[in-house]
């Protein structure tokens, strides 16, 4: 009887041990949990404070991060937002209002773009057997306005060689920094790819998104200064440095022919707002032509605003009055071109002709308004 009670004792006392070690497990999970807990809400305090003491002192920066913030939202969530930009659709088109800052392709650091989320689009335009959407053409990740989309490959082919053959009209809108001379003209000078030295760290995307995977095999590559592709003009002739004589140039056999037509819609601010038509279809000709053949770069185009270097944009002391801006946030900038309309002919015959227009996004006219560069006025 003294054994079966000591027994019973030794069965209470483990079962005790066995509910403490669960009781101290459980307060020592939870104080782990609390702890974690108290840590998150310590970074999310910190990320609050870094945003009050950033956002009124850098209005520019946080227009920047808005600007990209499709960058960071879901694939449904950008489908919705291009659905919404729809500015036209039938059988055989539909007709996107592009917003800023997105690419068209996918790349180094690019977590979203136009191609990757055709076909959830196209199910939103039509129905869940919708085929994917396909691109006719493209626009710079940040350029907005009238991009087309087609409906079947087919459809996408046929307007595709509209393009490549100059069958289809495009103006575009740019604030230019200065006033090209004349008021209207052609630039014909043909665009040709260079290398370009960049010392700024801002510049580095590049190096910053492909640093991890290639640092492993090319560790001398980042001691050096990085060098960016970017076009500059390829003119037929050149004035002699020693005499002043017109002299024919070799022909850079890289060169491409570009022609863009441009006329002033208004001046002010040490501004003008341009109406553009690529007669061709060179990459990134309007923005080399307006800088390199004009002397007018695009407001926000820091790619295109020095001739033999990266670096932030320079503004007249006038234009950052009325921006409300300093010299030292101007890379905040974004570039101000709009893809505004888009006139071509549809269907298997080419008998339906239509004419797209998109309305600039909201900074493009709120810099129009600071810059006092009125339309009407003028």
């Amino acid at each position: 009887m003294a054994a079966s009670g000591g027994a019973l004792w030794r069965r209470r006392a483990a079962a005790l041990s066995r509910a403490a070690r669960s009781v101290c497990g459980r307060a020592a999970g939870a104080e782990r949990l609390a702890g974690r807990l108290r840590a998150r809400r310590r970074e999310e305090e910190e990320e609050e404070e870094e945003k009050k003491r950033e956002v009124p002192g850098n209005p520019a920066r946080r227009r920047a991060r808005e600007l990209a913030a499709l960058q960071r939202v879901h694939p449904n969530v950008l489908a919705r937002v291009l659905k919404q930009g729809a500015v036209y659709q039938d059988e055989e088109v539909v007709v996107l209002n592009k917003p800023y800052g997105l690419p068209v392709h996918g790349g180094p650091g690019i977590k979203n773009c136009v191609t990757d989320v055709l076909p959830i689009l196209a199910k939103m335009l039509g129905n869940m057997r919708a085929e994917t959407l396909h691109l006719c053409h493209r626009l710079d990740k940040e350029t907005t306005g009238v991009m087309v989309l087609a409906r079947s490959k087919e459809a996408a082919d046929r307007i595709r060689l509209l393009f490549k053959t100059r069958q289809v009209e495009k103006i575009y809108w740019a604030i230019s920094v200065g006033h090209p001379d004349p008021a209207e003209g052609i630039v014909e000078i043909p665009v040709v790819e260079k290398e370009v030295q960049s010392h700024q760290p801002h510049y580095k995307v590049s190096e910053h998104h492909l640093r991890h995977s290639l640092n492993a095999f090319f560790p001398f590559l980042w001691a050096h200064p990085l060098f960016i592709i970017q076009m500059t003009l390829a003119p037929n002739y050149r004035l002699s440095p020693e005499d002043g004589k017109v002299l024919k140039t070799r022909k850079n056999r890289s060169a491409e022919i570009a022609v863009t037509r441009y006329r002033i819609l208004a001046s002010s601010s040490a501004c003008s707002l341009l109406e553009l038509q690529p007669i061709t279809g060179v990459k990134h000709q309007i923005r080399v032509h307006l800088a390199y053949g004009l002397g007018c770069p695009i407001l926000g185009d820091h790619k295109y605003s020095h001739w033999n270097k990266l670096a932030p944009q320079k503004l007249p002391e006038i234009t950052l009055r009325r921006l409300k801006l300093e010299q030292s946030k101007a890379r905040h900038l974004p570039l101000h071109l709009h893809a505004h309309r888009l006139s071509l002919p549809l269907g298997a015959s080419g008998g339906k002709w239509i004419d797209l227009v998109c309305e600039p996004p909201v900074f493009f006219h709120r810099t129009l308004r600071k810059l006092e560069l009125d339309i009407d006025k003028n």
